[in-house]
């Protein structure tokens, strides 16, 4: 599997990797892909976590066990590929009121509040900030005047989007 990740990767290359982990019975091969994205070597990390972001819905639920430890590479992640992909992964996941980290969500404020932060992870915490927000009225609240804050400044298309749904869900 390594072999295939040192190269760039072609949709029919991701859909295969995807196709080969595929169901319970090849967990272990979902592990050893995991494994891969914590190589040494950046393409390899990058494509093994890209490839997780192509898992089918019934495939991702196996990455849920691995959520806390993707929140502490978050906060840790220099790379701002990997930590694109690792937050794309977790908005994948589901943020249980009993399980949400405030430290997460201290990350994800600041995250998208820092307009030196690239656009798209800027958008991801916007909504991975609502997804664990959701759950208190007086943390939306905070939510939304930071939203606020940030609407007058110049937002991408990507992360002008962002903001409008998570305000659209806000509102709701």
């Amino acid at each position: 599997m390594k072999t295939l990740l040192t190269h760039r990767l072609s949709q029919s290359e991701i859909k295969q990797l995807c196709a080969s982990t595929h169901g319970a019975h090849n967990n272990h091969l979902k592990e050893e892909l995991y494994q891969l994205t914590l190589d040494d070597d950046r393409r390899v990390a990058v494509n093994a976590l890209w490839t997780f972001t192509h898992f089918a819905a019934a495939d991702n639920v196996w990455l849920f066990a691995k959520h806390d430890q993707l929140i502490d590479r978050c906060m840790n992640e220099q790379d701002t590929t990997k930590l694109r992909l690792i937050l794309s992964i977790l908005l994948r996941q589901p943020f249980e009121k009993e399980t949400v980290r405030t430290d997460f969500i201290d990350f994800c404020l600041a995250r998208f509040t820092d307009a030196r932060a690239p656009y798209a992870i800027r958008a991801l915490c916007i909504k991975l900030a609502y997804e664990q927000m959701k759950y208190w009225s007086e943390l939306l609240n905070e939510l939304r005047q930071m939203l606020d804050l940030i609407s007058n400044e110049p937002l991408s298309p990507g992360l002008r989007s962002a903001w409008r749904q998570v305000m659209k869900k806000i509102k709701a």
